[in-house]
């Protein structure tokens, strides 16, 4: 069955304009929850723009709340992912003055550093996902390096949607790398700026298992409710 991940980094940002407690992230992760998320996705970033320690502290030992932890692999960010014991982890690359991830992981680069990351997650029985680029070579190189998951980073696609621009050859793109990331045992996740049009159409691919929705469902439910719009994104991906 596919699952619906829900990302409340934007309900912190909202908290962290005023420097206040509300919105208390704690709380969303309970509300997306109970309006039927399957799992909380949280990027806890090494500048803290909008989740901090203390939010993934206690997010992750909620009771009957899975929780996918999205961190850079930078040491002190692994070390203190491996204290906190999240459900679920995403490496993400991480560059301190970009707006949101602009593409995924080079892994191409330190290979044997990104191997270890994963062994490190396994042996604490964490799923370990890589976030990456609708690349053949990247699906590839997930599996040798023993990630669980990959997730396709589709934010080309997105772009190109929301442009009303020809998106056929990168949705086909995603389809192969999808295809073959499934031959070859690892499971499939989709993520970033993925609105109602860009999931409907990922949604034709058996092979993807998981959605991991954020800025857009956050910015939805400023109008239309949070409940309503989580029940409508999980409409279009069964």
């Amino acid at each position: 069955m596919r699952r619906l991940g829900v990302n409340i980094d934007h309900i912190a940002t909202l908290r962290n304009a005023r420097g206040e407690l509300h919105p208390d992230p704690i709380f969303a992760a309970k509300f997306v929850k109970k309006a039927g998320a399957d799992s909380i996705t949280i990027h806890l970033r090494e500048d803290r723009r909008h989740i901090k320690d203390n939010d993934a502290k206690k997010i992750c030992s909620l009771k009957k709340i899975l929780v996918n932890l999205e961190i850079s692999t930078n040491s002190k960010m692994i070390n203190k992912a491996l204290k906190i014991k999240p459900n679920y982890i995403c490496l993400v690359p991480e560059n301190r003055k970009e707006v949101t991830t602009e593409g995924g992981l080079d892994l191409d680069k330190n290979k044997n550093k990104n191997k270890n990351i994963i062994l490190k997650f396994k042996k604490k029985k964490i799923r370990t996902s890589l976030f990456i680029n609708p690349s053949i070579n990247d699906i590839k190189t997930s599996y040798k390096l023993g990630s669980d998951c990959v997730e396709i980073h589709t934010g080309r696609l997105s772009r190109l949607v929301k442009l009303k621009k020809n998106y056929s050859k990168e949705l086909n793109r995603i389809k192969k790398c999808s295809i073959i990331a499934k031959k070859i045992g690892l499971e499939v996740h989709a993520g970033h700026g993925l609105d109602y049009k860009t999931t409907e159409l990922l949604s034709r691919f058996k092979e993807i298992e998981e959605f991991n929705i954020g800025h857009y469902l956050i910015g939805e439910s400023v109008f239309f409710g949070l409940s309503k719009v989580i029940k409508k994104f999980k409409k279009i991906i069964k």
